[in-house]
């Protein structure tokens, strides 16, 4: 129970120091949260776990795909937000990001890679 509490709170402790550092620096808190601080954290989790090597590579391996199709939302996110305010861009938002991920994962049926 102890490892699992030590886990939540490093992890939630990313999210907010990344808060943090936002509220001071737009490009600091945006270059720390695009660093894959979260995945390395993962990957770290699941090797302490004893989790196996193909597990881990997968984790990584899927991680790559998966970040593609949420890129657009970076764009449309800053020039919705004045437009419909906060929480219909996050709706906004939401939707492209599983629309693309949708796209992109017919796409990558046709090389072979099973994302879905």
């Amino acid at each position: 129970m102890t490892w699992i509490i030590t886990k939540y709170l490093l992890t939630a402790g990313i999210v907010v120091f990344v808060s943090e550092v936002a509220k001071r620096s737009d490009k600091l808190g945006g270059f720390i949260a695009a660093l894959p601080l979260i995945t390395l954290l993962t990957l770290t989790w699941l090797f302490i776990e004893n989790q196996s090597e193909e597990k881990i590579a997968n984790h990584a391996y899927y991680t790559f795909w998966y970040v593609i199709p949420t890129l657009p939302m970076f764009l449309l996110f800053p020039y919705l937000l004045p437009k419909l305010g906060f929480w219909l861009t996050i709706g906004a938002s939401v939707a492209v990001t599983v629309i693309c991920f949708g796209l992109f994962a017919l796409l990558m049926k046709n090389f072979g890679i099973q994302l879905l």
